[in-house]
């Protein structure tokens, strides 16, 4: 949880300045993985772990930067062309800075503390927190009352060419325009979304951490996209109204599935009907039908499994923990794949004794700790006071 005293604080110890704050919030996808790039529908909420930035204006145009959880401080001048190298973490500060200038955002130096509780490298969207926080902050401290959609395009934008990630927009959509007490439906053709109401007065959202991520997280992930694309070439040749998977009806996929190789057949038949999976549950939630929602999320983690191919024995051996524990519902892995997390919707009487479960057969089996965090659906990305 965000500290506002704590923030205040540390930033006029380095800066000597009175700070505005502001903060963002990680994600986890309830369903529809690896549809957003797609252009397919996603249901992802925000979560209580967080990006938070204090910031005020500087006189100059440098942007002052510093770590909280890095304990370092690095810095840039809006008026050099000269990039920082990628790899860096200020990728994200920069990039968000320099796009905003580029879209008529005339911004100012800054002195800023960033700080953070959410996990790296857990499949929570960590990256997008902090881009949507940034670009949030620098633009209201600038005069500017940012439209979120805009604002999450512009964090796609920053991982594309400052960070050389070339994700979807959902994480940083969610990030930005998120509700409590809500999941987000969004098409990620149109950018239309809506706020489903998600009634988890029975069940928590219990977040299971691998710790573990392989090798092949990238370049299996790179290779799923690529597959994907080379999909929508060929059925172009059937559908050429077509430009991206998300645009295939699945009646018109079964028509043509034959011409595809049987590997690009199994990817694009993991988007399509996950596609359809994700609707169904955006459905279940507005129902109230938990039991549902929850069967959706297993054959979801079945597909990414046997069609995608992008889980690993970890993943799959906490999938396969919580389908046996009586409490559970509904349980997927999440993110790029090959290490990360899976969510799992839980019955909140039985939640302790899940984690209890998770810990100490996935311990067992693996050899490594998980870690298991508890999470509400709470609002995106503003500015915040509070007392603590």
């Amino acid at each position: 949880m965000i500290n506002a005293k704590f923030l205040r604080q540390k930033f006029k110890s380095i800066f000597q300045n009175e700070p505005k704050l502001f903060r963002a919030s990680g994600r986890v996808n309830l369903i529809g993985e690896h549809t957003d790039y797609n252009g397919g529908f996603v249901l992802p909420m925000a979560i209580n772990k967080e990006a938070a930035a204090a910031i005020a204006l500087r006189d100059d145009r440098k942007i002052r930067v510093h770590s909280v959880n890095l304990t370092e401080t690095a810095e840039f001048d809006l008026d050099e062309t000269t990039l920082q190298k990628k790899g860096f973490w200020l990728n994200y500060i920069e990039g968000m800075a320099r796009i905003l200038e580029r879209n008529n955002f005339k911004i100012g130096g800054a002195d800023v503390l960033i700080w953070s509780d959410l996990p790296s490298g857990a499949g929570l969207s960590s990256s997008a927190a902090l881009e949507v926080v940034i670009g949030l902050s620098l633009s209201e401290i600038n005069g500017y009352d940012i439209d979120k959609t805009l604002l999450a395009q512009f964090g796609q934008q920053t991982e594309h060419e400052f960070v050389g990630a070339n994700v979807g927009i959902m994480d940083q959509f969610v990030s930005a325009n998120a509700e409590k007490d809500h999941a987000l439906l969004l098409d990620c053709r149109s950018l239309e979304f809506q706020n489903v109401p998600l009634d988890l007065s029975e069940y928590e959202i219990v977040i299971c951490n691998t710790n573990i991520k392989h090798d092949l997280a990238a370049s299996g992930y790179n290779t799923c996209r690529a597959e994907c694309e080379q999909a929508v070439e060929i059925l172009q040749n059937y559908l050429p109204e077509i430009k991206q998977l998300g645009d295939v009806s699945l009646k018109d996929f079964e028509k043509h599935k034959n011409e595809l190789p049987e590997n690009i057949m199994r990817r694009a038949r993991h988007i399509i009907i996950e596609n359809e999976r994700t609707l169904l549950a955006a459905q279940a939630l507005k129902n109230n039908d938990l039991k549902k929602f929850g069967g959706l999320m297993f054959a979801s983690h079945l597909s990414m499994k046997d069609d995608f191919e992008i889980s690993c024995n970890e993943l799959d051996i906490m999938v396969k923990i919580a389908a046996t524990f009586s409490g559970v519902s509904g349980a997927r892995m999440i993110g790029g794949g090959f290490g990360g997390s899976t969510v799992n919707l839980v019955k909140k009487q039985n939640s302790a004794a899940f984690q209890e479960k998770i810990y100490n057969e996935y311990l067992n089996q693996t050899g490594i700790e998980p870690a298991t965090l508890i999470s509400t659906a709470c609002d995106g990305a503003g500015e915040f006071e509070n007392v603590n």
